[in-house]
């Protein structure tokens, strides 16, 4: 019973969201983790610098990846703090390593990753059969 109450409660603060390949996806999505990390109560400091995290995870699988794409969100209580674990999967690289699309300005490109490494306590790459996952962990404030 203890088994499938933690189960359940681990299910109460997990969330996956399809990322569509589209004009407006990320501000989609960054809309929906919004609501998702103010149902779970997560600090607002906290959620802002999520909501940038998510928009860069999201942004750079829109922009340097093959579809699909998927966000997942999970927010786990560790020993007295809190931690939102944030990854983006995709379908791996669109373009060669140091390609750009067509129209785009290379100069306004590659901040993404300097802004997840600033802001996340942990981050990291995955990468597996299927593609890339790109993830971030920000820790939140320690609970009584």
């Amino acid at each position: 019973m203890a088994a499938q109450l933690k189960t359940l409660v681990q299910a109460a603060y997990e969330h996956v969201c399809p990322v569509p390949p589209v004009a407006g996806a990320v501000s989609a999505v960054r809309r929906r983790a919004a609501v998702v990390l103010a149902d779970w109560s997560v600090c607002p400091l906290l959620v802002e610098d999520a909501l940038l995290v998510v928009s860069e995870l999201v942004t750079n699988a829109i922009v340097h990846a093959r579809p699909p794409a998927v966000l997942r969100l999970s927010w786990v209580q560790g020993d007295g703090d809190r931690t939102l674990h944030i990854e983006v999967s995709d379908a791996g690289p669109a373009l060669p390593v140091g390609g750009f699309l067509i129209g785009t300005d290379p100069d306004e490109h590659g901040r993404g990753e300097t802004i997840v490494h600033a802001l996340a306590t942990r981050h990291g790459i995955r990468t597996h059969l299927d593609g890339v996952t790109r993830w971030a962990e920000l820790v939140g404030p320690r609970t009584p």
